[in-house]
């Protein structure tokens, strides 16, 4: 489970000089950056209105709970509803987390966090229900990015039980439990690869990276943050620091920011502000493109 889980034929600049005179083909990675990660839909969009599909996807937590709705088939069209509706309502979200927590209030001195969250359990009820049970049933090949907790090791999984691999990858310390599989205790992606292009090198004549760990935060603030807050922001930190060192070294073909700075990690109820926020990313993004086909389109 530690590989690239894709065969990497060849480097992008020789892949693109192969296929010249035809429609690139595209491999797409999507990051972790919690409630920011909801601008991922945006650009899956952008890429639907050009009627480009992904010959393979790879995701980190939210990245990983958005890309395997997309590798199912579904338009992203219908994952922007879904999301929307599903988090419209608050009392019903409240009431699916309560619903998916592990343990009870009396659990707080025997077992730790009374409200940690069983992922499955959890994206049973917010994925739509075309999301199938295995990574085989996909319509896209799609990898997920999580950490072994134990072997402090990056884990890459690509079949088997899509939800306990999700799960595994949307791990956050603290908030959603750990997920075993095969015998290794896993934990949230973001810890190890919070955007992993890696996983794609090579697949496709072009490689696009969304990254939504977030930037700096608004200039002026001083004020000294909670204990939870601070414990978030420091993991924020971390994987923008992981992004930017990754991708200096290895960087993808194009490269999206979506400006949601501003969003905090858990403000899934500002999904529709996200959204738009993300859209002007998407556009630039479908120009980009315009431009690789056209100019494709030109050599053939």
């Amino acid at each position: 489970m530690g590989g690239p889980p894709l065969t990497m034929a060849r480097s992008g600049k020789h892949a693109a000089a192969h296929h010249a005179g035809r429609t690139p083909t595209i491999a797409l990675a999507l990051g972790g950056g919690g409630a920011r990660g909801l601008a991922h839909i945006a650009v899956l969009e952008a890429l639907d209105e050009l009627s480009l599909r992904p010959i393979a996807i790879a995701g980190t937590s939210i990245g990983a709970v958005i890309g395997a709705a997309y590798a199912a088939g579904i338009p992203a069209n219908q994952i922007r509803a879904h999301a929307l509706s599903a988090l419209r309502n608050r009392t019903r979200v409240f009431a699916s987390l309560f619903e998916a927590r592990v343990g009870r209030l009396g659990d707080l001195f025997a077992r730790g966090n009374p409200v940690l969250v069983d992922g499955e359990r959890l994206l049973d009820q917010f994925w739509p229900p075309e999301v199938p049970d295995t990574f085989e049933a996909l319509a896209i090949p799609f990898a997920v990015v999580a950490a072994d907790y134990y072997g402090r090791a990056e884990i890459t999984l690509s079949s088997g039980s899509l939800v306990s691999a999700v799960a595994a990858s949307m791990a956050l310390p603290g908030l959603v439990r750990p997920v075993e599989i095969a015998g290794q205790i896993l934990i949230d992606g973001g810890a190890v690869n919070p955007l992993p292009c890696d996983q794609l090198r090579g697949t496709a004549d072009i490689l696009i990276a969304v990254d939504v760990s977030g930037g700096p935060s608004p200039t002026g603030e001083t004020r000294i943050p909670d204990a939870f807050s601070t414990l978030f922001g420091a993991a924020q930190i971390m994987q923008a620091a992981i992004v930017a060192a990754r991708t200096q070294a290895h960087p993808p073909d194009i490269l999206v920011r979506p400006e949601v700075a501003n969003f905090g990690a858990l403000e899934f109820f500002k999904a529709r502000q996200i959204l738009e926020a993300a859209d002007p990313g998407a556009a630039w993004l479908k120009h980009e493109l315009g431009k690789r086909l056209r100019s494709a389109r030109r050599t053939s």
